[in-house]
């Protein structure tokens, strides 16, 4: 331990601990930083353990939306890339006629990390961190009353996005595929991901919840048809985004961090950076005694509108203007090109106000009534309320 973090570590010893409500990224994140600076933190998570939503599944941490790597953004902010993690710089697209594109680019694209519990998952790694830093975590607390500084990191509130599909054991090469087309993932897409014998296949879909079973399917028909998918040990997985631009994060005067506070990107449901950064950020916040959402806007804001404004495009010009976009991807490395979509414009803010209104109304799924649905966020919310009970 330096001499700094010593001299922190004395200074704030009598001080209030700090209460992160939620052992998500961005709720770890911002206890990691929290306690290396020597502050006192409590974590209070209402599952088990960490990652209780996820399964081992292989997830996406971007790389393009900001020219700074995603590793070494986390590590100038002092967590370390202990998990495992993969950079993944080339893949194949397939539009909806099923034909590919190959999308390659000289720097990542995105990291593939693994979810849940597990040994090497980002949210086991996370959690070694916030412990070896000195933050105190408690399971099975559903932290009813918060009092003293408080961060909200607890998860999204509804489902505008649902993802589900299957992890399994493969003797496939590596190797990473995207399709767009509707009879598979509703306004959204179906992947496969395959590193060291593991993949994950899943459809990501944003409408259409109710059929969830039947597009799942016919995504692993699709995947099985193109590549050969061979699935071992098979078993199913499902989650969930919420998609929000909040005016300041703020709820009870306690900064709101990750997917509880909607940081997700409109167009493809990424959030894990955003997710990161947010709790970043609130950490920054404490420490420096500076405004939350100014931070938070600065930092992310003009993301969330750039891909409020992509999620409207998308929606709008259907088949033949993503197999515009994918050949134009195609051909250029692609890093650089992603980028340039979520780079603020004079154009996007044009188109910002009409977006915001009416991309919204999409993503709220009408098929999800809750009547005789089994979709994952009706499961979720049976589970949820079964565990009130008890």
């Amino acid at each position: 331990m330096s001499t700094l973090e010593n001299r922190n570590r004395a200074r704030c010893k009598g001080v209030e601990p700090i209460t992160v409500v939620g052992a998500g990224p961005a709720g770890l994140a911002c206890a990691i930083v929290l306690a290396r600076a020597g502050r006192r933190v409590v974590v209070r998570e209402w599952h088990r353990d960490v990652g209780a939503r996820f399964h081992g599944d292989f997830q996406g941490l971007e790389n393009w939306s900001d020219e700074r790597d995603t590793i070494d953004e986390l590590a100038a902010a002092g967590i370390d890339a202990g998990f495992d993690h993969h950079a993944v710089s080339q893949g194949t697209v397939y539009d909806a006629r099923g034909k590919q594109y190959r999308v390659r680019s000289q720097q990542p694209l995105y990291y593939l990390v693994r979810r849940g519990d597990g040994l090497g998952c980002l949210d086991r790694d996370l959690l070694r961190q916030a412990t070896e830093a000195g933050a105190k975590v408690v399971f099975g607390d559903r932290a009813s009353d918060v009092q003293g500084t408080t961060v909200l990191a607890t998860g999204p509130r509804l489902a505008d996005a649902i993802a589900v599909g299957y992890v399994f054991e493969t003797d496939m090469p590596d190797g990473n595929w995207l399709a767009l087309d509707k009879e598979l993932a509703p306004l959204g897409y179906a992947y496969l991901l395959i590193h060291s014998g593991r993949g994950t296949v899943a459809s990501c879909m944003f409408a259409g919840f109710k059929r969830q079973a039947e597009y799942v399917a016919r995504t692993v028909a699709f995947f099985r048809e193109r590549v050969a998918l061979d699935m071992r040990n098979p078993r199913p997985i499902g989650g969930f985004a919420n998609f929000r631009l909040l005016r300041t994060a703020m709820q009870g005067n306690h900064p709101v961090v990750g997917e509880q506070a909607g940081f997700q990107d409109a167009l493809a449901g990424f959030g894990m950076r955003y997710a990161l950064r947010s709790g970043l950020l609130a950490a920054q916040s404490i420490l420096e005694e500076t405004d939350y959402t100014r931070l938070w806007r600065r930092e992310l804001l003009p993301l969330l509108r750039t891909g409020t404004v992509n999620r409207f495009i998308f929606n709008l010009v259907g088949e033949p203007g993503c197999r515009a976009a994918l050949r134009r991807l195609s051909q250029e490395d692609t890093r650089p090109a992603l980028r340039r979509f979520y780079r603020p414009s004079a154009l996007s803010r044009i188109i910002f106000p009409v977006a915001r209104l009416r991309y919204r109304a999409s993503l709220r799924d009408r098929s999800c009534d809750h009547v005789d649905c089994q979709c994952v966020w009706c499961q979720c919310q049976a589970e949820f309320k079964a565990m009130s009970l008890t």
